[in-house]
């Protein structure tokens, strides 16, 4: 053994030899000599600063809900950008004695909770709802469950949360991240920005096809398509572009909007009314098409011809319109592929139908003059100038 190894075994057993028999805290905690401090801190990860950045320019308000010391607590919210000069702080003492009232007019300016209780987690979420607030809650301890369920949107931590917080949660996440809801939001905004342009979409053909019949059924008493022409635009044009519309990528800018109202309808924002003069302007170039035609060739059945192809391949083209508030060009007319094989195999079935002489006469069409096939290509490609002079002059915008 060496003689250090004989020193240290020397002052322990020096240590063992002076502590009493029966140790109590006055003799143990004498004659003691500060030689440091030690302090342990969970630290935030990376990611969570930028989250909480996004959610402020989303118009979202993070708040921090805490049993840690108030101090404690202050600190990681300033660090992450949750508490700001503007915002207050408050412990579990403090609220027990705010009335509902005095803390509805308080809580959009309290950013940290400290020191709560389970009760206080759910007058917190009922305060923020009766603003008018979605609340979303995170939790993972069983005294958190009571809040999830309160809350709008119960999220438990997939990783540390109990089977409990789990239980009574709407959704759980898988890996305990913060920013990963900051982008569920925004993945989940995508989504709704896609479902209103495939139902703007729907409406606004399905419109011009139902105004065009009515419009010339009043004005020259003819339909200018039979029923299966029509079931045909249906079937082609409506249900692949449409699907194809439903992924289209998020826009880049979509947290860059404040958060849409409880009562806000999927047609706010101007989109009813544009629905409404996409469809009159899907029936005003059919109506056109289809007296053209007839005026051409002198038959029902020209007019007829030229009115289906413009009608179904205008629907198709308005369907990359539909993919953004922005210009067509500005985005990429070409960059949602799904879409452009849909439209391809739009294109195709309708081209079937046109020039396949058994099909053509299935569908009770004919052989259009050359001159007439230069008219139906400008008239499909009106929409995209239509749309583009609108987006251009700011008719076309989200509005929030």
């Amino acid at each position: 053994m060496s003689s250090r190894a004989l020193r240290v075994l020397a002052v322990a057993t020096k240590v063992i030899d002076e502590i009493p028999a029966e140790p109590t805290s006055e003799n143990l905690e004498s004659g003691l000599q500060l030689i440091g401090l030690v302090g342990m801190i969970d630290p935030p990860r990376p990611e969570a600063r930028e989250a909480v950045k996004e959610c402020r320019r989303a118009g979202i308000k993070p708040v921090m809900i805490t049993g840690d010391h108030v101090v404690t607590a202050s600190a990681i919210a300033k660090d992450l950008g949750i508490l700001t000069e503007s915002d207050q702080a408050v412990t579990g003492a403090e609220l027990a004695q705010m009335t509902d009232t005095e803390l509805d007019s308080r809580v959009r300016s309290i950013a940290v909770y400290a020191r709560v209780s389970p009760e206080d987690k759910i007058r917190i979420v009922r305060a923020w709802q009766r603003q008018g607030e979605v609340v979303a809650m995170t939790g993972d301890g069983v005294n958190d469950a009571p809040a999830l369920k309160a809350a709008d949107i119960g999220c438990a931590m997939g990783v540390t949360g109990t089977d409990v917080a789990k239980g009574a949660a709407d959704m759980t996440l898988t890996d305990d991240n913060f920013a990963t809801i900051v982008e569920a939001v925004r993945e989940g905004r995508g989504i709704y920005d896609n479902i209103k342009k495939a139902v703007g979409f729907l409406l606004g053909t399905n419109i011009g096809e139902l105004l065009t019949v009515f419009l010339a059924m009043i004005f020259w008493r003819q339909t200018p398509l039979l029923s299966m022409q029509l079931l045909w635009i249906n079937l082609v044009t409506d249900s692949l572009p449409a699907i194809a519309i439903g992924v289209e990528a998020v826009d880049p800018n979509v947290m860059d909007r404040k958060p849409k109202k409880r009562s806000e309808s999927i047609f706010a924002g101007g989109l009813g009314l544009r629905i409404a003069l996409q469809g009159l302007l899907f029936s005003v170039v059919t109506l056109f098409s289809f007296w053209l035609g007839q005026k051409v060739t002198g038959t029902l059945a020209g007019g007829q011809t030229l009115a289906f192809m413009v009608l179904a391949l205008s629907q198709v083209v308005q369907a990359f319109n539909m993919r953004s508030t922005h210009s067509l060009f500005k985005i990429g007319p070409f960059t949602n592929h799904k879409l452009n094989w849909a439209a391809l195999a739009s294109f195709a079935l309708v081209l079937l139908v046109a020039f396949v002489p058994p099909v053509r006469m299935a569908f009770e069409l004919v052989v259009l003059p050359t001159g007439l096939y230069l008219w139906a290509l400008a008239l499909i490609l009106f929409p995209i100038v239509a749309m583009e002079a609108a987006k251009a002059l700011d008719f076309i915008k989200h509005r929030h």
